[in-house]
């Protein structure tokens, strides 16, 4: 039996199909991922994924990052059976240099494949590695942006099998209850990430309940998360170059991973501190990644957790950046531990700090802030207290958004809206116990 690789490409909750040319042997006109023989070990064929999304779109291996393998998906049609083997990269270019294999490619959301002729069972091998509500509650590595447009990806692609089901009449219980409790898996599998539960909640809220409306809503939701977290950091990234001295790029300093930070920091060119992170340690990471993708000249220093204060009291830093996970109706911020020492080390050294996030992570009124803890051992009989975030007063943080800076009047109005996306959970229990809400 033929072992065949498929890639699916991923960037900004896109993913890249290709349609296949005349060159090809099989499958002629009809689109698909990035796909071919594998000629290595069929077990471990990740080499073969890559070889074939070099020589089809000439994108090198430098820009893609492997985020998960499938399980096979078989394929037995007239053109023979075959083992497909998917793969999903997340990629940092939408560029493409196609060989003659490629008749035509496009940028889409994976739900737009149900409306192609494609090959056989791509959508299935898509779902095999695209994202899910455990997926996402189980990413300790990337920052809450990343992860909230990865739960909204999640909860698209389930309407999309939900609505697919019903169209077939294969659905085997209530499509909408379906979805409703995939929002709310992903929703409670994060309760710290507050962009994650209002991007879901404002999606059930202005959906009709059905699977096929969620779909069709979160599509526009994720391009909606994608603008308006490229947005904030241009907004970051104009008032970090306001703190250089004589129009020179300012000396930044930052900790943990927030993908809306890094997307600040490409513009300038200044030196860049980068705190390791504890627990977790994500800091060496963002600074190996900073030193690889960035400006040959600017330098960039990575340093324990316990040097913050002493770097800041050197005067070798112009501002602070860092992301954040929960913005408070005070214009506090929630962030991962270590941000609020950070903060009140900057105060006192007269260093300004920025939160770049998006207004989606605005805590509504009167939800509660709920910290995770990170893993961390003692000895018998020593208890432990590890917050894998903590909470920095709002007199030491500006935030900034993809409107720019918020005021503490602004913060309080966005914080009543996001109360009142949750109420689509709300009716929906009012109306299972028969209570329409009114007197």
């Amino acid at each position: 039996m033929a072992h065949v690789v498929t890639a699916f490409l991923r960037n900004r909750g896109e993913v890249l199909l290709v349609r296949r040319g005349d060159a090809v042997g099989t499958y002629s006109g009809r689109w698909g991922g990035v796909s071919g023989y594998v000629e290595g070990d069929p077990d471990d064929p990740v080499e073969d994924a890559l070889r074939e999304v070099r020589e089809e779109t000439g994108i090198r291996e430098g820009g893609l990052t492997l985020v998960r393998r499938g399980e096979p998906v078989a394929v037995d049609d007239a053109e023979g059976p075959f083992t497909v083997h998917p793969f999903l990269f997340d990629c940092d270019t939408r560029a493409v240099e196609p060989n003659e294999e490629l008749a035509a490619w496009e940028w889409v959301q994976p739900p737009a494949m149900l409306d192609r002729e494609t090959v056989p069972r791509l959508w299935d091998a898509y779902r095999a590695v695209g994202p899910t509500a455990e997926t996402v509650a189980a990413d300790r590595t990337h920052g809450s942006a990343s992860v909230s447009l990865r739960a909204l990806e999640a909860l698209r692609d389930e309407a999309a099998d939900t609505a697919l089901a019903g169209e077939r009449g294969t659905a085997d219980s209530d499509g909408w209850e379906r979805v409703a409790d995939t929002a709310r898996s992903l929703r409670d599998g994060r309760p710290g990430m507050t962009a994650l539960a209002t991007r879901v909640n404002r999606v059930l809220h202005e959906a009709a309940r059905t699977p096929a409306s969620v779909r069709d809503r979160t599509i526009r939701a994720v391009d909606a998360a994608a603008d308006a977290d490229d947005r904030a950091a241009r907004e970051a990234a104009a008032l970090l170059a306001d703190c250089g001295d004589d129009g020179e790029s300012p000396a930044v300093l930052t900790l943990s991973r927030s993908g809306t930070v890094a997307a600040a920091l490409e513009p300038l060119d200044g030196p860049v501190f980068v705190a390791e992170s504890e627990p977790g340690g994500e800091g060496r990471d963002v600074a190996a990644s900073l030193a690889a993708d960035g400006d040959e000249d600017r330098a960039v220093t990575l340093l324990p957790d316990s040097a913050v204060a002493s770097l800041l009291a050197d005067g070798r830093v112009d501002a602070a950046l860092v992301g954040t996970d929960a913005v408070f109706s005070d214009g506090g911020v929630a962030n991962k531990v270590g941000t609020r020492g950070l903060a009140l080390a900057a105060v006192r050294e007269g260093v300004p700090v920025y939160a770049a996030t998006a207004r989606d992570k605005v805590v509504p009124t009167g939800s509660e802030f709920h910290p995770e803890a990170a893993p961390f051992e003692a000895a018998d009989g020593v208890t432990t207290y590890a917050p894998l975030f903590d909470r920095t007063p709002a007199d030491c943080v500006t935030v900034v958004t993809e409107d720019g800076p918020l005021d503490a009047e602004t913060v309080r109005a966005v914080a009543e809206e996001h109360r009142a996306l949750a109420a689509w959970d709300r009716d929906d229990d009012r109306a299972a116990a028969g209570d329409d809400g009114k007197e």
